[in-house]
């Protein structure tokens, strides 16, 4: 299968391939563990209802992720809280960063520490476990994680650029752009080509350009809870 198709449907191409070992399935729809990630995908859309009734009895907050397709769903069972408008970025040509700061790959003993910082930065998306997606960097500061930056879907041919935040305190030191380019250093060492996902109009957008990422696509998140 050509890398495009499984671009415009990433969730269900990384539970087909590198993240098979997550993968929870309903009727041709394929979701992660919720206890690493709150992301489902399928390819027939009258098959969504039923699969989201039987998903919701595992967590309390999840999305389905789509390219352009609008997933059904049974409001007897679960709500529609709203969707999310993003876009998806793939890298075309790298720009060099110089890096200044030290940069740490994370480990085990830092993910009370991650999943603190994701979550009062980016609030809604991160799980405990989503550490066991990929790779996961940071930087310190007075021995504290000020900021970090990981991997998140893959498959055999990309991995997504992802959680990239920093502590309020410490914006505007260009953090994030160092870890952004030294992640999507580490997939191209790993011979597989970076993407990433933002909201559509985020300031980060322009930022991502001047790193070589190019946009290719809408991609929408659709929330739903119980």
């Amino acid at each position: 299968m050509k890398v495009e198709n499984k671009l415009k449907n990433p969730v269900w191409f990384s539970l087909n391939e590198t993240h098979k070992d997550f993968a929870i399935k309903y009727d041709g729809v394929q979701f992660y563990n919720p206890k690493v990630c709150p992301f489902g995908a399928f390819i027939d859309s009258s098959k969504t209802a039923n699969a989201l009734n039987k998903y919701a009895k595992l967590t309390d907050s999840f999305f389905l992720v789509t390219e352009k397709e609008t997933p059904n769903h049974d409001p007897n069972f679960v709500t529609l809280n709203r969707k999310i408008e993003g876009c998806q970025m793939v890298l075309e040509n790298l720009i060099e960063v110089n890096i200044t700061e030290k940069i740490i790959p994370l480990t085990t003993k830092h993910i009370n520490e991650i999943y603190d910082l994701v979550w009062l930065v980016m609030p809604g998306y991160f799980k405990m476990k989503t550490f066991e997606m990929g790779k996961y960097f940071g930087i310190f500061k007075n021995n504290k994680l000020v900021s970090i930056t990981g991997q998140r879907m893959q498959t055999n041919n990309f991995i997504e650029v992802s959680a990239v935040v920093t502590h309020p305190d410490y914006r505007g030191n260009g953090f994030a752009k160092q870890l952004t380019t030294h992640v999507t250093k580490n997939i191209i060492a790993n011979k597989k080509h970076p993407i990433l996902h933002t909201t559509k109009g985020n300031s980060a957008i322009k930022i991502y350009e001047n790193l070589g990422y190019k946009l290719t696509r809408e991609m929408n998140w659709w929330h739903y809870s119980k």
